[in-house]
């Protein structure tokens, strides 16, 4: 049975096991990420995200006008959004530990004989 506790911290990763290796289940930097991207189109100090949403809402372009204006916002709201996980003391141990036994070899089930079914 996959061990479901976090690693402890501010925010919170599950590791899981997966046949090629691990893979690191981030729900609460996404949800950290949301808010950011909420919080920044929000601001009511700096209305620009906000007016520069709608304008992409309002606007009608062509395949060949590209998507230069949706791409800027984009970055923009990605370069305001959290992107590092913070660990502390025996977190990092205790993540390297689970990665570690996530990509340990296991023994690969046998395949039925022929006909055995």
């Amino acid at each position: 049975m996959p061990d479901r506790t976090p690693i402890p911290g501010p925010t919170r990763i599950y590791v899981e096991a997966t046949p090629t290796g691990a893979q690191l289940d981030m729900t609460a930097l996404t949800e950290q990420v949301v808010g950011d991207v909420i919080d920044a189109l929000l601001d009511p100090a700096d209305t620009t995200l906000w007016d520069r949403l709608h304008d992409l809402a309002d606007t009608v372009r062509t395949p060949a006008e590209g998507r230069l204006p949706y791409e800027e916002l984009v970055a923009e709201l990605a370069a305001r959004s959290s992107s590092r996980v913070p660990l502390y003391g025996a977190a990092v141990l205790e993540l390297t530990r689970r990665l570690r036994a996530a990509v340990a070899p296991r023994p690969v089930p046998s395949q039925r004989e022929a006909g055995a079914a």
